[in-house]
């Protein structure tokens, strides 16, 4: 069937807020495990290696900043009836 408006304004909103946590998220998520690894290899990571753990943060903090958003959603207003 069609999408009704709370379901839509449910998706349409954990999308906004996924959107908005993403850079955070991924920045955060970057810091800590460039940190980590520098740590681990005791040694400055070059450009090459820099890139590498950006490209993971930014799909581990995609998935990250999604689920929080749903699960906030889901917490402060409830799902919507799926018919």
């Amino acid at each position: 069937g069609m999408i009704d408006k709370g379901q839509l304004w449910f998706i349409a909103t954990s999308s906004i807020l996924a959107l908005a946590l993403f850079f955070p998220v991924s920045k955060m998520i970057w810091v800590f495990s460039v940190r980590r690894l520098e740590r681990r290899l005791e040694k400055r990571l070059d450009e090459a290696e820099l890139a590498g753990q950006l490209r993971r943060a930014r799909i581990l903090g995609f998935f990250v900043a999604l689920l929080f958003a749903f699960l906030f959603n889901y917490n402060v207003f409830g799902i919507p009836k799926f018919n």
